[in-house]
Formats: C-alpha cells, structure tokens, sequence
C-alpha cells in the first residue's frame, strides 16, 4: 500500500507513521490489513482539509490495484476492467505566466528531421 499526502497538517503525518513507513516526504508505504488502511484513509480524509491524498493498494482485479483520491484534480476512471487516471482537459489548465515563452504545438526539429 502507497499513501501520498500534500499539503498536510503534521499531525496527520504523525499519526500514519504508526502503521507505515515514510519513505520521503508525505509518501508512506507498508503492508496492513483492509481494516486498518480502511480507518487510516477515514483519517486522512477527514483531517487533509485542502490538501491532496491517493492512497494506492493491491486488490483483487486485472491490475492488481486501486485507487482511492482525494482533492486531486486528476481522478481514477474504470473502463473495461482497467482503472486509468483521467487528466483534467486543457481548458481547465491556467494561462502560462507572462514573459513565458508560447508553447508551440506540433513536432520538434528532431522529429522533423526524422520524417524526411
């Protein structure tokens, strides 16, 4: 089980540090049972307040995973069997910020030169 946090309280940090093993910050990892992660996502939930959590665990289907998120804007999506991470479209994404270079679609010079 993989458990990622962001912009969390430290207490909340504290407290999952009972179970699992935080391997770099706000990323905790460890094997438990389905009623501990279970009681330790309520908690997460219920105390990351604006910040982000995705909590990631072996289950029983073709990928052997899934997912839990909240307050990400990226959300897990099941098609067919298969869960994907559905990215918000690029109009829900912000303007670059000014003095930016423009980000130019299309091909790069490499591939340009590659196709001739």
């Amino acid at each position: 089980m993989v458990l990622v946090l962001s912009a969390c309280p430290p207490g909340l940090r504290g407290y999952l540090t009972r179970w699992f093993l935080e391997v770099s910050a706000g990323v905790f990892v460890g094997t438990v049972s389905k009623r501990v992660r279970e009681r330790a996502w309520e908690r997460t939930v219920q105390e990351v307040r604006t910040g982000r959590a995705i909590l990631v665990f072996s289950a029983r289907n073709e990928q052997k995973l899934s997912f839990l998120v909240h307050g990400h804007h990226w959300e897990p999506v099941d098609i067919e069997g298969v869960t994907l991470m559905l990215r918000p479209n690029r109009e829900g994404r912000q303007a670059p910020p000014e003095g930016a270079p423009p980000n130019r679609g299309g091909w790069s010079k490499a591939a340009r030169r590659r196709a001739r």
